[in-house]
């Protein structure tokens, strides 16, 4: 609950988040109290035709200040709800002056525990104060029950705020969850969509500009008249580059999907396939789907550097795996020939070094890369 002068929070004044079995207990409570009251004026004998009517008026002027009431207070406006507490106080006197007792002592109760209920607790009260001091002045029983009858009102009206207070806390609680679950949703979604865009950058820009690169010369040497043996060559070239391109999107795909092969076995294979060399250190470890693909990215990116850079080097591949972390070591011993044309050097993903260092950083590993003796060197560590 707040301060003193704090009002009850909206959500505990309203009924948000309100059981739908407590606003039918809630109802029948109130129907129950009018139909009581309504039964005690019609069995007094003081009252007939016009007077009786005019009573039940009174009483129905009084649920419409009551309603009223509560409407105000939900808004937190606090001089029409002090204007509405003091004609239901007035209303209790004018019952109890035309001789309805009864009725008079439940209005004044009522406001007694509105008041404890929804107004900031000074204001509360000072109106649960006047409320009940009519009721007790009204009442003629011994000062010891009207007292017990007093303090039993106030705190029971303190103890539905209190009861109110803790259901509208909970209620924010559950709406800022709420509301964290939906941003949750929104960053796992923002990271999936550029996942995939890392995907599609690192598989379709490498492929399609090599291609272009093969397609681009083969047309330069048509136009120079060059030997049809030439020009196939270059299309051979582009064709495989369209084929490989093919499987790593095929790969991508899987990998999105979680379908991924071992990433040992995937290391071994690209191994293979450049001529190096391949060792694995340290038991196998299950992977995430994340790093298994970081790992191979990186040794895709890592191969295709030393093959346009370093041309005839030895390359080797280290994957070792520790308590807490993954490992990729590439490393090649430097070109034992030139490099290619400028041309086929240039082609690429654009990506290169950066794009391997933000896979590792976004799992928080680490990636260095540089050179060392004759050849280059590329590390990678992910943590488990």
């Amino acid at each position: 609950m707040g301060g003193w002068t704090q009002w009850p929070s909206r959500q505990a004044l309203s009924r948000e988040g309100v059981p739908r079995i407590r606003l039918l207990i809630n109802g029948g409570m109130w129907l129950g109290l009018t139909g009581w009251l309504l039964v005690n004026v019609l069995r007094n004998d003081a009252f007939h035709g016009w007077g009786r009517a005019a009573v039940i008026a009174a009483l129905a002027g009084c649920a419409a200040l009551v309603y009223a009431l509560r409407r105000v207070t939900l808004d937190h406006r606090l001089g029409p709800a002090l204007g509405l507490l003091a004609l239901l106080i007035a209303a209790g006197a004018a019952l109890y002056a035309l001789g309805v007792e009864t009725p008079a002592a439940a209005v004044w109760v009522v406001s007694a525990v509105l008041a404890m209920e929804r107004l900031p607790l000074p204001s509360a009260v000072g109106c649960a104060a006047v409320a009940l001091g009519a009721y007790a002045l009204t009442d003629g029983g011994s000062p010891l029950s009207e007292a017990i009858t007093v303090a039993a009102v106030g705190l029971g009206g303190y103890a539905l705020r209190l009861d109110e207070e803790a259901r509208g806390t909970a209620y924010r609680l559950l709406e800022q969850e709420r509301a964290a679950r939906r941003a949750e949703a929104e960053s796992a979604a923002l990271a999936e969509r550029s996942r995939i865009a890392r995907e599609i950058h690192d598989v379709l820009a490498h492929s399609l500009s090599a291609q272009l690169v093969h397609l681009e010369a083969a047309r330069l040497l048509i136009e120079r008249g060059e030997d049809s043996a030439k020009v196939l060559d270059r299309v051979v070239a582009a064709r495989g580059m369209a084929r490989d391109g093919l499987a790593e999107t095929r790969q991508a795909l899987s990998a999105l999907r979680g379908e991924m092969a071992p990433v040992e076995d995937f290391l071994r294979e690209s191994a293979a396939a450049q001529g190096a060399r391949f060792a694995r250190l340290g038991e196998p470890r299950t992977l995430t789907a994340e790093a298994g693909l970081t790992l191979r990215r990186v040794a895709q990116e890592a191969l295709t550097n030393v093959r346009k850079h370093a041309p005839g080097a030895r390359v080797e591949l280290r994957l070792g795996y520790a308590e807490d972390a993954v490992s990729l070591e590439v490393r090649d011993s430097g070109a034992r020939k030139a490099p290619a044309a400028a041309g086929l050097t240039a082609s690429g993903a654009g990506y290169g070094l950066l794009g391997m260092r933000e896979r590792a950083e976004l799992l928080g590993g680490t990636l260095d890369a540089g050179p060392e003796g004759e050849g280059f060197v590329v590390r990678l560590r992910v943590p488990l």
